[in-house]
């Protein structure tokens, strides 16, 4: 057990690289990486389920104390990133199952990585975990109908289709955790520590299983379509941080506004793309979890090192809107 939790501290570690390693192997092998798209949604529940198992009802708290800091960012969670997506899309003239894919990464909840990566940066842990978990729930609901908004005119969207896929996959996967960490927070404690590990080697597949399905289409429009991904999660990261500035959320808050906003569930956005289009409309989802990995690394380690201002920047107002 201390092994496999060695192994699970390293890949947590070094999470990023590994995902860019995966793509790497979607492009050098991709007959053999491509027969991992079947199972992308199986993974991707896998890893839901994980992230149910590291949640409980008290993690819900935050909710009811400070709502208004919680929606606002769920809020600009499924206003800008899907809009941005969209237009991303459009302003570089991206074929119609790419617009899709923009748009559905856009649509997703908030990041699997992303309370760790708010840890890192000195944020708001409690409500970080709040967003990721708040948009998780309205996700069934609020992805199927922003696609169905924004690129309903480009392709054939099926909300019922999107709405029982997210429910089978990420919704109940969640609850089926969070269930089990209730009911059994001991035995569910022991293994906590390798969950890291569980959900590195899931992204990795689905990363290197997309990738490899795309490998001649990430070859032909790979430049511009990565240009769109980073620009995507650069203009979510600084519009979320902005977001908390207009709120006047205390730094620490802020920090996290950003980072759950630029950093998207593009597991489930991949997995719906090559459920519900055809697996062209998955690889800005591959992409995006190659890059907002790397992105989240980096503003963590900044941040890291720059004390949070919530003193000097939030003196005389509200901890909380």
């Amino acid at each position: 057990m201390k092994v496999i939790e060695r192994i699970a501290g390293f890949v947590g570690r070094w999470f990023a690289p590994l995902v860019l390693a995966g793509a790497a192997v979607g492009l050098a092998m991709p007959a053999q990486a491509s027969l991992i798209t079947p199972y992308v949604s199986l993974l991707l529940g896998v890893i839901m389920f994980g992230m149910g198992l590291t949640l409980r009802p008290v993690d819900f708290a935050i909710v009811a104390k400070h709502p208004g800091a919680v929606l606002l960012g769920v809020a600009a969670q499924y206003t800008i990133m899907p809009l941005l997506g969209w237009g991303i899309a459009h302003l570089l003239n991206l074929p119609p199952l790419l617009v899709v894919g923009m748009v559905l990464v856009g649509a997703a909840p908030g990041g699997t990585a992303s309370n760790v990566i708010v840890y890192l940066a000195r944020g708001d842990v409690a409500l970080s975990v709040a967003m990721t978990s708040i948009s998780t729930m309205l996700a069934p609901l609020a992805t199927p109908l922003l696609v169905l908004a924004l690129a309903g005119s480009t392709l054939n969207v099926s909300v019922a289709d999107m709405f029982v896929s997210i429910l089978q996959v990420v919704l109940l996967p969640v609850l089926a955790g969070l269930s089990l960490r209730t009911f059994a927070d001991r035995a569910v404690g022991k293994v906590l520590p390798v969950l890291p590990l569980v959900s590195v080697t899931g992204i990795v597949l689905v990363v290197a299983g997309i990738v490899g399905a795309n490998a001649q289409a990430v070859l032909g429009v790979g430049l511009v379509l990565g240009v769109a991904v980073i620009v995507h999660n650069a203009l979510g990261l600084a519009l979320g941080y902005l977001i908390g500035v207009l709120g006047r959320l205390p730094d620490t808050s802020r920090r996290t506004l950003s980072v759950e906003v630029g950093m998207q569930n593009s597991g489930l956005a991949a997995s719906l793309g090559a459920t519900h289009f055809e697996p062209l409309a998955a690889l800005p989802g591959a992409l995006f979890s190659v890059w907002h990995n790397m992105s989240g690394a980096l503003v963590a380690t900044y941040w890291a090192r720059q004390a949070p201002r919530n003193v000097a920047d939030t003196e005389g107002e509200p901890e909380h809107t």
